[in-house]
């Protein structure tokens, strides 16, 4: 077993180069690849094993991914969120375990919520966003939303999208440091 200051030593430098890389990704190609994820995934097993010994590293692991995974799923599955953005949050659950998951996850609400309302204010589209988000909030628990009873097919559109990428990876900085 590695001791506690492996966590700085290693665990930090490997998933600050991991968010940072998908929020450039996220910025230039308004996407995150998933050979940055899945790679995440697959790297931080062993590296939870070797801090945690093999069961308790493989409960760790798993534990992070899935608080990272259901944390943002729910926004994906109302197509709040993309795919990328969630499987990021996986990924840096998988290596910091679902209490630093969890605490990611609520700041980079908060960033990622600021930059939206800024974003919309700036491009006038506040109605849209409103009957948007009250379509989203009356299909909570559906897969797909419900159109608004008018047959509008631009009920849906979007007003517009944030990299989250960017606010997962500020969230993640943040609190690594915060916590340091």
């Amino acid at each position: 077993m590695i001791y506690p200051f492996a966590i700085g030593a290693v665990v930090g430098p490997c998933v600050i180069t991991v968010v940072t890389t998908a929020a450039a990704q996220d910025l230039r190609r308004r996407r995150i690849p998933n050979w940055l994820t899945f790679g995440a995934w697959l790297l931080a097993l062993p590296v939870q094993c070797a801090m945690h010994g093999a069961v308790s590293g493989l409960f760790e692991w798993s534990g992070g991914w899935l608080a990272g995974l259901g944390l943002l799923l729910p926004l994906y599955l109302m197509r709040g969120m993309a795919a990328g953005d969630v499987k990021l949050m996986a990924a840096v659950g998988a290596w910091l375990g679902a209490p630093m998951a969890v605490q990611i996850a609520l700041v980079a609400f908060v960033i990622g919520g600021v930059w939206a309302i800024v974003q919309t204010l700036a491009a006038g589209q506040w109605v849209p966003l409103l009957r948007n988000l009250r379509l989203m909030l009356a299909s909570a628990g559906q897969i797909r939303p419900q159109r608004d009873g008018t047959g509008d097919p631009a009920a849906l559109r979007s007003v517009g999208s944030i990299p989250y990428g960017v606010a997962i990876a500020i969230g993640t900085v943040g609190v690594l440091f915060a916590t340091a």
